[in-house]
């Protein structure tokens, strides 16, 4: 077990923001479905990434990962009838496989770790019986899946996770019939699935919008592609906040028109009155006068935490809504970066959907928790940037879920990261 010190810094420098690990996985599988070899680049290995990886070499495919580029070959697919696909504590890879492991007709058991076993997953096992899947659980993992998928109707909830969405855009393009995605309520998060029909159609799959889903062609084929992946808008997030409240940063290899969703955090720093300005290879965030602002979370769940901090620094009162999904994520979310704000002298009121917090002008030193949440963790960074003395945070490790490089990144910025073993 190690914790992490986060010792007070004035951020300033320039960071090039990690592959997305988003596009990364979408890219796999998309790749792992192709008759053929894919390449994949650039790619970082994050524990998700892994997972993912684990899991299409479990359905057959061959990878190859060499100087950043991962080669995917997808000819022998679905030749392994039986498989254990370990989701890790993914669950992008977990819920991305169910849909995907039966359009391939394979007997596969999901295992997990951490909080995975206890996230949802009762929108496949109420939907995929009725398409011809068998599924075997007692509420969460382990779970196993036996008979082939079929074409058809799909009704889905829009506002549990997109990941149930994707698995299934992934999959019915595979099976002989044409099928529908019809959402059940409204949908959140929809620049995920945005980033998968971006991703598909590059792999050669097509998806038709319809006025309460998706029209999915059965019949489709996937073909092999050398893919260049997008810059990570939600790591890259961690550190123009830190400009944003105590400096200045440059984060290079972001692009403007991507289809990720958390993009939106260059324009919900420019509302709470930081300077943002856009060059030709990515966005530099400097320190301002911050004010409160209201936040509709229901897109862009993965920023709430760090936008907890940014709001703790801006005068008034700052509204995140819409959030309440953020319950079932790696912690407690809404309770993890309240806990973490309180804990450094924040004044952060937790409500059933979101969070309200008063700004103050720093933060205290102090112990927190890192819940085992790579965000909270990183989100703990960047209150150092603001804060009277030390911060040591437990859990520093859970960073390699998504950002193994974070460390060494925050500390090319002036950042004072140390990292201690509690062995």
């Amino acid at each position: 077990m190690s914790n992490v010190i986060y010792s007070p810094f004035t951020p300033h420098g320039t960071v090039t923001a990690p592959p997305s690990k988003s596009d990364v996985h979408r890219a796999i599988i998309c790749a792992a479905l192709s008759k053929g070899k894919s390449t994949i680049s650039p790619v970082a290995l994050s524990n998700d990434i892994k997972a993912t990886i684990g899991c299409v070499e479990a359905l057959g495919a061959e990878t190859d990962l060499s100087n950043n580029v991962l080669t995917v070959d997808g000819t022998h697919i679905f030749e392994n009838k039986k498989a254990v696909l370990n989701c890790g504590e993914s669950g992008s890879t977990l819920r991305f496989f169910i849909p995907v492991a039966a359009a391939g007709g394979v007997n596969a058991k999901f295992t997990g770790s951490g909080r995975l076993p206890e996230r949802p997953i009762g929108i496949f096992t109420d939907a995929l019986p009725k398409a011809g899947v068998q599924c075997k659980t007692e509420g969460g993992l382990p779970l196993e899946i036996s008979g082939r998928l079929q074409s058809g109707r799909f009704e889905i909830p829009g506002n549990v996770s997109s990941q149930f969405i994707t698995g299934l855009l992934f999959a019915l393009p595979l099976l002989e019939n044409d099928s529908d995605i019809v959402l059940t309520s409204p949908i959140e998060s929809i620049g995920y699935i945005n980033m998968t029909i971006y991703t598909m159609a590059k792999f050669g799959v097509s998806v038709n919008e319809t006025d309460c889903g998706w029209h999915i062609k059965g019949g489709q084929r996937y073909s092999p592609v050398n893919y260049t992946t997008d810059g990570d808008w939600s790591q890259a997030a961690f550190f123009m906040a830190s400009g944003a409240v105590g400096g200045e940063i440059t984060v290079n290899g972001l692009n403007k028109s991507s289809a990720q969703g958390d993009k939106k955090i260059a324009d919900i720093l420019a509302d709470f009155g930081a300077d943002v300005k856009w060059n030709s290879s990515g966005v530099t965030v400097k320190q301002n006068k911050l004010h409160a602002i209201t936040i509709d979370a229901s897109q862009i769940p993965d920023l709430v935490p760090v936008l907890a901090v940014c709001a703790s620094f801006a005068e008034g009162t700052t509204k995140i809504i819409n959030a309440a999904r953020l319950r079932i994520k790696e912690s407690d979310r809404l309770t993890s970066s309240a806990n973490l704000l309180n804990t450094l002298g924040g004044s952060v009121n937790e409500l059933f959907d979101g969070l309200e917090i008063k700004g103050i002008n720093k933060l205290s030193q102090g112990r927190v928790c890192g819940c085992n949440d790579h965000r909270i963790v990183m989100s703990a960074a960047v209150c150092a940037s603001r804060a009277t003395g030390a911060i040591e945070c437990s859990d520093a490790l859970s960073i390699n879920k998504s950002y193994p490089d974070f460390f060494k990144d925050y500390n090319s910025i002036g950042g004072k990261a140390n990292v201690i073993d509690l062995r």
